[in-house]
Parts: C-alpha cells; structure tokens; sequence
C-alpha cells in the first residue's frame, strides 16, 4: 500500500507558481485546483494531492493564446 504526500496550502502555491493568497481566492472562487479538506468547519484547514494539481495544470495547457480560453463556474 503506498501512501500519497499531501500538500499543504503553501506547498501547493510554490508548485502552482502563486502566491498563498492568490490559491486562497481561487479556492473560494472555485478556479483553483481541487483539494481536500480536514474537517467539517470552515476554519478547517485543506490540503491538496499532487495528481490533482498536475491535472488542473495540464487542463491549462494551449497551444495558442486563441485556443486559451478556460471557464470559470458563474460566482453568485
């Protein structure tokens, strides 16, 4: 059985490229990368698999700036 490193929030950011600040808005946005969260109150604190990270990537390579257009989920 092999266990998978989880990142925390500031890991996350530094492979990502952003600033912890910058993942934060996205997460609450919704525009970031998938993650994992360690309880159930909203103070509770995430972290985030590396597989998930390199999908959400690689769901962002183009081969043009006209190819590149990625949607975002409508923010109430």
């Amino acid at each position: 059985m092999s266990t998978v490193k989880v990142l925390n929030h500031y890991e996350a950011a530094e492979q990502i490229g952003v600033s912890p600040a910058t993942l934060r808005v996205w997460r609450c946005k919704g525009k970031g990368p998938r993650f994992i969260k360690l309880g159930q109150s909203k103070q509770a604190g995430v972290c985030y698999d590396p597989a998930d990270i390199d999908a959400w990537k690689a769901e962002r390579k183009f081969d043009s700036t006209s190819a590149a257009t990625v949607q975002y989920p409508a923010t109430a």
